[in-house]
């Protein structure tokens, strides 16, 4: 691995430079660091917090609305815990040189749209066919 590259804090990817450039590759790597150091964070903070709200409540209607609250708060960590998965899959295709293009065409990945979804493995227009496929399909 090469040294580490010195980002300015105002960097943002542009469309004037070359597509997934060394500079386009660490902004993009640092970026999913970051969102993934603060998904496990919440996690950590989420499961201490289950741990330590254990607890018996006499009160049936509070009980059921402590109980729905920690199922809401599971089902958001496991969504949360897919999401870990999908950002390690990203990291691994910025190793790999193969993040920022689309999976089905190949084509580059709009910077605006991977800055918002960095975890994208398709274009907009891919992205927007398979969804129509998939409704077609689900409608069956």
């Amino acid at each position: 691995m090469t040294a580490e590259l010195t980002l300015p804090d105002d960097y943002r990817p542009s469309v004037d430079e070359p597509f997934m450039n060394e500079r386009q590759r660490e902004y993009f790597r640092r970026k999913l660091e970051n969102w993934k150091a603060e998904l496990l964070d919440e996690s950590r903070n989420t499961l201490e917090g289950l741990q330590d709200g254990t607890r018996s409540i006499p009160d049936v209607a509070d009980r059921a609305s402590e109980e729905t609250d920690r199922a809401l708060e599971l089902r958001t960590r496991d969504r949360q815990r897919k999401l870990v998965t999908k950002i390690d899959g990203a990291l691994r295709r910025i190793d790999q040189d193969e993040f920022g293009y689309c999976e089905e065409t190949g084509e580059p990945i709009s910077l605006k749209r991977l800055d918002a979804r960095p975890i994208a493995t398709m274009s907009l227009e891919a992205q927007e066919r398979h969804e129509r496929r998939e409704k077609v399909h689900r409608d069956d």
